[in-house]
């Protein structure tokens, strides 16, 4: 599934906020905990609703194809017990339209195992494009808001001067 998203804020900004495990633990739906194990790893614990089969999600999150500040590749997968098993993954790229517009480009994939995959492809892709909707709905929010806040504490370049 492919899609974008127009962010108020910079570049720079997005970017910062792409590698923050905190605005990300905020905008993963289900998201109990994310925690950075090292520049390009985290680990994860998601509770998820599929269907009528809800499972908690240990896993790892993997960065790679690093481009600051254009874009990176996001994997994850993780283990939900008897519920199964998901792992996927996002081609993230920025693209800059002015210093206080960014155009945020994501291309997603997803697959399911165990039980969870029995629930169906619809239902499944659905879901998936549910939760990535709201995740970048979310970060779009997050993002410009962390962003403004930034700005408010910052004095004008004339001031430092």
């Amino acid at each position: 599934m492919t899609d974008s998203r127009s962010i108020p804020t910079s570049c720079e900004a997005v970017w910062a906020a792409l590698n923050d495990p905190e605005v990300l633990r905020q905008c993963i739906p289900g998201c109990e905990s994310l925690e950075k194990t090292s520049p390009s790893e985290m680990t994860a614990a998601i509770v998820l609703k599929v269907g009528p089969v809800k499972a908690r999600f240990n896993g790892k999150v993997v960065l790679c194809d690093i481009d600051p500040p254009n874009g990176y590749r996001i994997t994850g997968e993780g283990s939900g017990g008897v519920a199964g098993f998901a792992k996927g993954g996002a081609k993230v790229r920025l693209e800059s339209e002015g210093p206080d517009m960014t155009v945020l480009h994501y291309d997603v994939e997803a697959q399911v195992g165990g039980k969870i995959a029995q629930l169906g492809v619809r239902l499944i892709d659905s879901t998936a494009r549910k939760l990535a909707g709201a995740f970048f709905e979310k970060f779009a929010t997050v993002a410009a808001s962390s962003h403004g806040a930034q700005t408010a504490c910052s004095p004008p370049l004339e001031r430092l001067v």
